[in-house]
Order: C-alpha cells, then sequence, then structure tokens
C-alpha cells in the first residue's frame, strides 16, 4: 500500500498531467479549425432560433446560399427549400431622425426583412469539421467497473447529502445530471455502458461538490463548470487505471475554448479530485479490489507508446488476463464472505448540470 506521501505525489500528477494534456489539445491544428468554423457561423437571436425551429426542426448549422460556397466549399442541393429568418434593415440617420428616436447613434434598426438560409443537411461538399472529429465516444472496458460504479453510488447516498438515483431519461444523449435546487444527480438507466456511467458519476459528484447552491463557483459560465466537472471526472478515471482522454479532454476543450479558462478552472478542482480519489481509493480497498489495478494499467500503457511491438503485446495482453484472474479470485472470495452481498450483474460495453 503506497504512503501518504506517495498518494499525494501521485494525485498531484493526476491533475498537472490533464492540465499538460488539455492544453496540448487546445494547441491543435484540429482543435483550431473546429473553432474557426464555429466561428463563422453566426448567433441568431432568440425569434429566429424559433423560426428555424418552426421550419425545420432537426436544424443544426444554417448558413446564406453564397456562404455555403465561400466560407465551407459545400453547396445548397438542387430543389431544397429555403428557411426564411428575419434581418434587419440599417439606415443611416438624419439629424431630424437622431432627435426623433432620442439617439446620438449615426444608424439604426428602422426595420426587418426575410432572407433565405440552407442548414447543413441540404447542403453537399467538404465536410465541416466537428467536436466529434476528436471526442470519441470509445472507451474502453476494466475489470471491477461495475462493482465500484455501484459501490460509488451507495457510498455517496450514505456518507453525503447528496442523492444519487437512477431513471430513464427522454433524452438519451444525456447520461446524467446534478440538481442543485434538490441536491441529486440523476443517472440514465437507460446507459448500457458501464464504463461512462462511472465517468459520469464522477462527472456529476464534481458539479455537485463545486457548483452546488452554496458553492462559491455556483455562477460560473457553463462552460468554465463543464471544464471543472469533466477534468475531474477525467482524474477520477485516471487514478483507477482508466483513460478517458479521447472522450474527456475533448469535451473541456469544446466547452472552454479559452486556454486562461481552462487553466483557472483545473486550478480549482484540485480539492475535489484529491476528496474523489481518496473516496475511490477507499472503497478499492473496502472492496478487496487491487490497490495497484491503476500502477499496473499506468505502466503498461507508458511502455505501449514506447515500444510498440507483437512481443510487447503478447506480454501487456498476458499480463492484462493475470490480473483479471486475480480480481476475479478476489471478488469472488469478498462474495463467499459476504453472502447477503447480492453479485453485480456486469453489462456489456431549476438549474441542471448535465452529460
Amino acid at each position: 500500500m503506497p504512503s501518504k506521501e506517495e498518494a499525494e505525489l501521485w494525485k498531484k500528477q493526476l491533475v498537472e498531467n490533464a492540465e499538460k494534456k488539455i492544453i496540448e489539445l487546445t494547441d491543435s491544428d484540429q482543435f483550431k479549425n473546429y473553432l474557426t468554423t464555429l466561428s463563422k457561423f453566426h448567433s441568431y437571436s432568440i425569434n429566429n432560433i424559433n423560426l428555424i425551429y418552426s421550419q425545420n426542426p432537426d436544424a443544426t448549422h444554417v448558413a446564406g446560399f453564397k456562404q455555403w460556397g465561400t466560407d465551407f466549399n459545400r453547396k445548397v442541393n438542387k430543389g431544397e427549400k429555403a428557411i426564411r429568418i428575419a434581418a434587419p434593415i440599417i439606415k443611416k440617420l438624419s439629424e431630424e431622425e437622431k432627435i426623433k428616436l432620442k439617439t446620438t447613434d449615426e444608424r439604426a434598426i428602422v426595420g426587418y426583412r426575410y432572407i433565405p438560409v440552407f442548414d447543413v443537411s441540404q447542403t453537399s461538399g467538404d465536410p465541416l469539421p466537428s467536436a466529434r472529429d476528436f471526442v470519441k465516444e470509445n472507451l474502453s472496458e476494466v475489470e471491477n467497473v461495475d462493482v465500484l460504479y455501484k459501490s460509488l453510488k451507495n457510498y455517496i447516498n450514505q456518507n453525503t447529502d447528496i442523492k444519487v438515483s437512477e431513471d430513464v431519461l427522454s433524452d438519451f444523449e444525456v447520461k446524467g445530471f446534478f440538481r442543485p435546487s434538490t441536491n441529486q444527480i440523476i443517472m440514465n438507466e437507460s446507459v448500457d455502458n458501464i464504463t461512462f456511467k462511472l465517468k459520469t458519476l464522477y462527472h456529476e459528484f464534481a458539479h455537485s461538490q463545486l457548483h452546488g447552491l452554496n458553492s462559491e463557483f455556483i455562477d460560473r459560465p457553463t462552460g468554465y463548470k463543464e471544464t471543472q466537472a469533466e477534468a475531474v471526472a477525467y482524474i477520477a478515471m485516471q487514478n483507477v487505471g482508466i483513460d478517458t482522454s479521447e472522450y474527456s479532454l475533448g469535451y473541456v476543450a469544446t466547452w472552454a475554448k479559452d486556454k486562461t479558462v481552462i487553466q483557472e478552472a483545473l486550478s480549482e478542482i484540485h480539492k475535489v479530485s484529491n476528496k474523489t480519489i481518496d473516496m475511490t481509493n477507499h472503497l478499492i480497498q473496502e472492496l478487496g479490489l487491487d490497490q495497484n489495478l491503476a500502477t499496473k494499467y499506468k505502466s503498461l500503457q507508458k511502455e505501449a507508446t514506447k515500444n510498440n511491438s507483437p512481443e510487447l503485446n503478447k506480454k501487456i495482453k498476458d499480463t492484462r488476463e493475470k490480473i483479471s484472474q486475480n480480481t476475479q479470485k478476489e471478488l469472488n472470495d469478498f462474495a463467499k464472505e459476504n453472502p447477503t452481498l447480492k453479485k453485480p450483474k456486469i453489462e456489456n460495453d431549476e438549474q441542471e448540470l448535465s452529460r
């Protein structure tokens, strides 16, 4: 078992590695290309959003006929029906008009006209860069995830003022959310990927600690809050040997486009990260799981990155199988010693803060 000093060093390294990786992502050409694309789309008023939705509820990105060609190298498909939005008519004011309108502005909106725009689904051509280009939902499964998820959920319910429950959410894309008004974490029961459920629980627990009703960070912008919560989730998953960087760090960078925001947000999550890691390690020890699980996986990942060879891949596979066998034995022994505890089923692969 690691000493207190070793444990503190491990937690410090996890946070530092998270910051380094996120900054690297925001410096990447791919991410800059994504942000450049986003900047070309106008932010519409609520009235225009309503107009777009009433004409095409599935619209995601709209632009004018010419703009699709000049800015995105795409063409509007033949026969497509335009979506009409309101555009302001701006006029230069005479001195008399300024007095009448009680303004000193040289120009003012004097009316509106309806102009045609088209959704990306009505066009064809070069693909648009998307967050999906670098945010991949392909988290690898590891042993004991289901056991740890259920234990973490029970621990939070029994030892904190946060209540965790599961429900079938109407929006399947939302994996869970934290409701500050009732101090509740609601997990989406429909999500069958247990690794995602564990990561989401870490994410929402971070929200509860950082962005509850009495938190000093409750008034932070949404992107700031999501950056903090996902950074905590990433660090917590790294601690148990699961690398979620392809998803988590891309998600963080999507929300926090300003490097300063990312650095400030990370500097504020140290305390919650440490608390989450300590809570998880307590549960791992209580359940009799392998204390060195995270260290072993971390070592394997580093070795594989440096030396990718058939011999090494076989060694990694054999080691993983051995860890799996040892862990399963520990779980079986734990179940025998606790016959009243049901063995969990291993599955396959207001202001609400949600994932």
